[in-house]
């Protein structure tokens, strides 16, 4: 099975594997239904995950009915047990949009829902993040999760995504993160797809991102909780959902006062 996904995964491009799902996810769902493990994104229980990864496969974390992995189960989780966001209105910007958020969130009538990459054939707007269609202040929720180590010009990219957040606004900019590493590191010279997969954990990857990530936030506008949510779970739970423990959720609230122009 762990060769089979390894083949999977490094043979087809992610928009054919994206589309394929739609067609895969009914039989998936009902094949591995049992009672050991929970997705809490659609509340379905499996007994077992799928094995899931690019440089290492890890076991059973790839939900068979909602294609959920560690991180977005934990955010989901967070969203629900600590905020209001299935509840109150808003405005919500979804960039380069996973599966297992955009099928539930879509439906939901409080939800002002916007989806945005620049390949995906699951986003409603092509756009570039680092030119963004929107205006300033334009949502009050901003999810981008695992697409800044994409973005060569990742400081433009936090700039855009904070000009269009509003105040007082809260954005998840999750990204795969080194916490032994105390400085990000990237170098353009490595061309060759195995090498910068052997270095970045995926090809299309231009960094690994170190502890630094956060000041890098900081400095562009946001208040910035290094929430690492897992913990707030209790051990079964961690196991029933497969989440990790010492995960990092970039929590980026948008200040009411900006205070960049204090600084001017």
């Amino acid at each position: 099975m762990r060769k089979f996904a390894r083949w999977i995964l490094g043979s087809f491009p992610r928009t054919w594997l994206q589309r394929m799902a739609n067609i895969l996810l009914p039989f998936l769902d009902l094949w591995y239904r049992g009672s050991r493990f929970t997705d809490p994104i659609n509340g379905k229980s499996y007994r077992t995950f799928l094995p899931y990864g690019y440089v290492k496969i890890r076991p059973n974390v790839l939900s068979p009915g909602t294609l959920s992995l560690e991180r977005h189960r934990l955010i989901w989780l967070y969203l629900q047990r600590e905020t209001d966001f299935f509840q109150t209105p808003a405005k919500v910007l979804h960039m380069a949009p996973e599966k297992a958020f955009l099928v539930r969130l879509k439906k939901m009538p409080h939800l002002d829902y916007t989806t945005c990459d620049l390949e995906s054939p699951l986003a409603d707007i092509k756009a570039d993040i680092c030119d963004l269609p929107f205006k300033d202040a334009s949502f009050d929720w901003v999810l981008c999760n695992h697409v800044l180590e994409h973005i060569p010009n990742d400081t433009k990219a936090m700039h855009e995504l904070f000009r269009v957040l509003k105040p007082g606004g809260t954005a998840l900019l999750q990204v795969p993160l080194d916490p032994k590493r105390e400085a990000s590191f990237e170098d353009n010279s490595i061309t060759d797809k195995a090498e910068r997969t052997k270095i970045f954990g995926q090809y299309d990857h231009v960094r690994i991102y170190g502890m630094d990530y956060f000041e890098k936030l900081r400095k562009t506008g946001f208040d910035v909780a290094e929430l690492q949510y897992g913990k707030s779970l209790t051990a079964d739970e961690r196991k029933r959902f497969a989440v990790v423990e010492n995960e990092y959720i970039p929590l980026c609230k948008h200040p009411i006062e900006d205070r960049r122009k204090n600084q001017q």
